[in-house]
């Protein structure tokens, strides 16, 4: 499937929208899919801000998003320090993927660090 991706930047009044495309109905992902779409918006709010840069290594550590609903499906809306971001809107009950991204950030492994 193909949806939208809408951000806004820290300080700046413009909104940037992107095409973001996953295999698969939303009703239908897995906690794999779910990480999948989640590394693609962070991905591509990334190459928004720094377009020159290669595609980042990125982990799923204290992600906050909202599972809206929106014109009879849902979206995800996030935030993050730089950006915030609208992801849809994806025909699926809200219940089904608030649970989704809940069991993905829960099975995401944390990263050691080494101080």
């Amino acid at each position: 499937m193909t949806f939208t991706l809408e951000v806004m930047l820290r300080g700046r009044e413009t909104v940037f929208s992107e095409k973001i495309e996953h295999p698969g109905a939303p009703g239908a992902w897995t906690p794999a899919d779910a990480q999948a779409v989640l590394t693609k918006i962070l991905r591509a709010i990334h190459q928004i801000q720094r377009p020159a840069d290669d595609a980042p290594h990125i982990e799923l550590r204290g992600l906050n998003w909202i599972v809206s609903p929106y014109e009879g499906q849902v979206v995800i809306a996030l935030e993050i320090p730089s950006a915030s971001a609208v992801a849809g809107p994806f025909e699926v009950a809200p219940a089904v993927l608030e649970h989704l991204l809940n069991k993905t950030m829960a099975s995401t492994p944390p990263t050691q660090t080494v101080h």
